[in-house]
């Protein structure tokens, strides 16, 4: 199957859209968007040059569970998915950083720890941590976001503040529903013998009131590790089994590409590609406990119009 990487929709009522690295998001009438999960995959802030067949549809599907499973925490955008690919939602103004939620020490924040420093957005780690150790209550370490092209940047509570990126009263609000998503994250990931290690979450607002944006809880914006075995990884320091977007990060990594300039992408071989796609449906499988049914349509960006224009006419 072919992977969708590219979209050039015009839906009844369009008025613009934003071509993301991973999603394409169209406005319709300036009240509502729909969003396309493309196969497109990016990783240390770069769009790589070939698309993950699955990837689009395993995705949204996954962020479609998870946003009709926290309906009871905070209201979200979504009003529904009439494509696989796809979520259609109420526009929101969003918030300029995301929320980030960690609950164990890795990833960036690992690699960061491990270069001395003990303080990650406003918050201090103490001396002697290991890699994958839990924190004893999850931490809260927001980036700002960026332009295509440009890095995500560490920020800490108090500048946010200082910026006026979100108000005092706001920012209460986000690190509430920012915990409390996560709880439930880590609570439903238990369900499915996973640890929920760390996610982030995007929020705006709509009609005054903030709304959950995006996706949640997929294997792009989510870390997780395999319960049974991690404890004794952990204390013999061995690297950890997990459910993340984090493979393709390392295989780039030991292609010596880590999105520096003068940096080379690797060759993305047909191998490879098909590789990336199991690993998706894997994900898909063990975070929902549903077998994978991909879509075998020839023309996938032909199907998502068909099924877009029919619920927009409604």
């Amino acid at each position: 199957m072919n992977a969708l990487t590219k979209t050039e929709f015009n839906f009844q009522g369009q008025k613009s859209v934003y071509h993301g690295k991973v999603r394409d998001v169209y406005n319709i009438n300036d009240d509502r968007l729909v969003m396309v999960a493309t196969d497109r995959i990016s990783a240390f802030d770069v769009i790589l040059p070939k698309g993950i067949p699955f990837k689009g549809q395993i995705l949204n599907q996954i962020a479609v569970k998870f946003l009709d499973a926290t309906t009871d925490i905070c209201p979200n955008w979504k009003q529904a998915s009439p494509d696989p690919m796809v979520t259609v939602g109420v526009m929101c103004e969003g918030f300029p950083v995301e929320m980030i939620v960690r609950g164990y020490l890795c990833g960036s924040a690992w690699r960061t720890y491990k270069s001395g420093v003990r303080e990650i957005c406003g918050v201090k780690l103490p001396d002697g941590m290991k890699e994958n150790q839990k924190f004893p209550e999850p931490i809260i370490t927001p980036t700002t976001k960026a332009e295509i092209g440009e890095h995500d940047a560490d920020i800490s509570k108090e500048e946010i503040l200082a910026r006026g990126l979100a108000t005092p009263e706001e920012y209460t609000l986000l690190e509430k529903y920012t915990l409390a998503l996560f709880k439930r994250g880590t609570e439903m990931a238990a369900e499915r013998g996973l640890i929920l290690v760390d996610t982030k979450y995007e929020f705006g607002k709509h009609n005054g009131q903030i709304y959950l944006m995006d996706e949640i809880h997929t294997p792009d914006s989510s870390r997780y590790f395999y319960s049974d075995g991690y404890a004794e990884r952990f204390e013999q320091g061995l690297p950890q089994k997990q459910l993340s977007k984090e493979f393709v990060r390392e295989w780039l990594m030991s292609n010596g590409f880590q999105g520096q300039k003068g940096q080379t992408l690797p060759e993305m071989t047909d191998e490879i590609v098909a590789s990336i796609s199991n690993r998706y449906i894997e994900l898909y499988e063990h975070i929902t406990g549903e077998k994978f049914a991909g879509s075998q349509d020839a023309d996938v960006a032909a199907r998502i119009e068909r099924n877009v224009s029919a619920f927009l006419s409604k």
